[in-house]
């Protein structure tokens, strides 16, 4: 089951990381901050791995079981 991302736009601070790590989930709004386009575009491990390389830890992941698997 994929993971329920949800952006903290207050902390994002456009750098991108994650859209480099998971272009088909993640993309840069006008405004230059991320947003999801597909929660299922790429496995839970390259999202996960998206995550943990956001530099102010903005991307907040919620596993099935409502647990917050990210930040931890």
């Amino acid at each position: 089951m994929p993971y329920r991302i949800r952006i903290d736009r207050e902390l994002c601070s456009g750098y991108a990381e994650c859209v480099g790590l998971a272009p088909e989930v993640f993309e840069l709004d006008t405004r230059e901050k991320s947003v999801v386009v597909d929660p299922e575009g790429t496995d839970d491990e390259s999202i996960l791995d998206a995550a943990r390389a956001c530099p102010v830890d903005a991307i907040i992941l919620i596993d099935e079981y409502e647990e917050q698997v990210w930040p931890a």
